[in-house]
Parts: C-alpha cells; sequence; structure tokens
C-alpha cells in the first residue's frame, strides 16, 4: 500500500481484488483437486496438498492483512471503513463502476469457496464415518448386542477379526 499522504484508494482496492481474485483461483484449484483425491481415496496426493495449502492460505492472510492496512488509512482520513464495499462506494475511490463490480465479484466468489470447504468437510465426515462403521462391523462380526439380555445367555463379545476361535 502507499505510504505517501494522498492514497489512489481506486488504484489501491482494484490492486488488493486483483490479488485477492489469484488467491481464490488457486484455493478453487486446490479444494476441488483435493476432492477429486478424496473420491479417489489416494492418501499420498492428499499429502501432498499440505504444501500447496499452506502457500494459499499464507497468501489470503497477506490480503487479510492488507484490507486491514487499506481500512485502518480510511478511518485515519475520516472515510467509510468498515469493508472494502462501503470504501469503494465513497467518492474518494473512484466512481469507477468496474471497482464496485469487483468487489461484488469477490464477494460472490468467497461464498462459493465457502461452499465448496463445506463440501469438502461433508466428504471428509461422510468418509470417516463410513471408516468408523465397517471398524465396528469388523470388531463385532456385525452382530449388535441385543437390547434386552438374557441374564443367564453368554454375550459374545468381538468379531471374527479379533476372535481366536475364527
Amino acid at each position: 500500500m502507499s505510504t505517501v499522504a494522498a492514497i489512489d484508494w481506486e488504484a489501491e482496492i482494484l490492486d488488493l481484488l486483483d490479488e485477492l481474485s489469484q488467491v481464490q483461483d488457486a484455493l478453487f484449484g486446490v479444494l476441488s483437486e483435493k476432492r477429486a483425491c478424496m473420491a479417489r481415496h489416494d492418501l499420498e496426493a492428499m499429502a501432498a496438498f499440505n504444501t500447496r495449502e499452506e502457500e494459499v492460505r499464507q497468501r489470503l492472510e497477506n490480503c487479510h492483512t492488507r484490507r486491514q492496512q487499506l481500512l485502518r488509512a480510511a478511518r485515519q482520513r475520516s472515510l467509510s471503513s468498515d469493508s472494502l464495499q462501503s470504501l469503494a462506494k465513497t467518492g474518494t475511490a473512484g466512481s469507477s463502476v468496474n471497482l464496485g463490480k469487483q468487489v461484488n465479484d469477490a464477494t460472490s466468489r468467497l461464498r462459493l469457496l465457502q461452499h465448496e470447504s463445506l463440501t469438502n468437510w461433508v466428504i471428509a465426515q461422510r468418509s470417516l464415518l463410513h471408516y468408523a462403521q465397517m471398524l465396528e462391523i469388523l470388531a463385532t462380526g456385525g452382530q449388535p448386542d441385543p437390547t434386552y439380555k438374557e441374564r443367564t445367555a453368554p454375550v459374545r463379545r468381538g468379531g471374527t477379526l479379533l476372535d481366536q476361535e475364527a
């Protein structure tokens, strides 16, 4: 961000939004590739995502820091500083229709990213539940404990994988 007394608000906001758009594209790529790896059960490829995810996270954090600095500078100049959207609407940021459109596009893409992240989380949770159920079937032999047990009947514990008898 420019440190001179006069800030070209429109240029600063557009620069930030361009960087944010690039980061969002990278995040879309990571999320879709990771979802494909989960569908293929490719654990090696998923492990390789750690580095890429960390890079995207760092870039996203840098965008957030720039946004905070920009809003802080606007607040110091008594401008609307509660969001980039409100700052873009001020006359100081210029009357560019493109600026308002880019802010709205970034907001829409953020919602899509939230949806993509939630989708990946649901897939991961469903997979975890599936594996937990498979382990339970292996451990119990697929025989759940009866709700009402006779006190004299022997209780069968363990499954074929865990029983030495089988």
